[in-house]
């Protein structure tokens, strides 16, 4: 067994905080770590745990935060800023790593560190929250029910809460970057909001447009499926708007544009309160097909996406520190299994 103990970096974002609140009702135990002390201190006198302050980009400092801990838990986004570097730092000092991550090439870009990952005996799990743990245990379950499936489609939604200010953000960074879907093992770059189509999530039948979800990514590594494709709920005038969005695309990828959306996600509340958490509800679907053109479908209920962020990362990091690891990069279900998202509290799982 590994010490419970684990560096949590970006534990003053909205994300990073919910986690610090309940792993001790994981009996895991954090360090808090962030680049600001003015941030981090008065969040670690509040909940009573240590806390270490660098920036990523301090080699130095970030390796000996790392040799204090055997797993880091990166809740820093944007990640494709901060995971590179804890991952290189982890190989240098064999830390397990994992994350929250949900950015389609930031799972490409650690999935290169497998090899280096095996040769230290360290797993690097990126996704460990709702990106993508609820989609990624039901790609696999799918998979199992239809073992040769060659086509597969995930879709998300939520009914109530809102976003923190750490993936609102994220998507500012990738505005006018366009969507990708996985086609014959390969990841091919397209519009965003390609497709839309309506999906009965059980509780409520909704409006899905197409995105660059990590599942493009993951999925794939997980149950081998060729050809794949993710979706996520959105009012149908903004998946109108956005299928126009091709021909400004060079605006919205100015720093311009992009400073101004930032600035208008910084003048709002860090995230979802406590009371629209609890009120909310997260949806997955999804579906496989085989070349004799058979179908399979199911469906997730639950709590919204930051309650399936606090479980997931948190039952990840218990399982690993009890010792249940496979070294290399991995992803959730590959390695706990397509049953692990039931045990996040309030999770419910049907096939259609």
């Amino acid at each position: 067994m590994l010490t419970t103990t684990f560096l949590l970096y970006g534990a003053n974002g909205y994300s990073g905080e919910l986690i610090a609140r309940y792993a001790s009702q994981y009996n895991v135990h954090p360090i808090l770590a962030g680049r600001r002390k003015e941030a981090i201190e008065p969040l670690a006198v509040r909940y009573g745990l240590p806390y270490r302050i660098f920036d990523v980009n301090d080699k130095p400092a970030l390796l000996q935060a790392l040799k204090e801990v055997s797993v880091v838990l990166n809740a820093a986004g944007p990640f494709d800023k901060t995971a590179r570097q804890i991952v290189e730092g982890c190989l240098e000092t064999g830390t397990h790593y994992l994350d929250i991550n949900g950015d389609l090439s930031v799972f490409e870009l650690i999935k290169q560190y497998d090899l280096p990952a095996k040769q230290k005996q360290i797993m690097l799990m990126p996704g460990v929250g709702f990106d993508v743990v609820p989609t990624d245990c039901l790609a696999l379950y799918l998979k199992k029910k239809l073992p040769d499936a060659i086509s597969l489609k995930l879709a998300f939604a939520t009914l109530g809460g809102g976003l923190s200010h750490g993936t609102a953000t994220t998507m500012a960074e990738k505005l006018g970057e366009g969507g990708a879907l996985r086609k014959d093992g390969k990841i091919i770059r397209v519009p965003l909001g390609q497709k839309g189509m309506m999906v009965d999530f059980g509780k409520k039948t909704l409006f899905v447009m197409s995105i660059p979800w990590g599942d493009v990514s993951t999925a794939y590594f997980t149950t081998g499926i060729p050809d794949i494709e993710t979706f996520t709920g959105v009012p149908r005038n903004v998946y109108r708007f956005l299928k126009v969005q091709g021909l400004f695309n060079w605006l919205l990828r100015t720093s311009f544009v992009r400073n101004i959306v930032k600035r208008k996600i910084n003048q709002r509340p860090a995230g979802p309160s406590d009371i629209q958490r609890e009120k909310s509800i997260g949806f997955v679907w999804g579906e496989a097909s085989n070349a004799a053109g058979e179908t399979i479908s199911a469906r997730l209920s639950g709590p919204e996406g930051y309650t399936v962020t606090i479980h997931g990362s948190l039952l990840i990091l218990q399982k690993l520190v009890n010792g249940n690891i496979s070294p290399g990069y991995q992803t959730p279900a590959a390695v706990y299994g397509e049953d692990l998202v039931l045990e996040i509290p309030g999770m419910e799982r049907v096939q259609v």
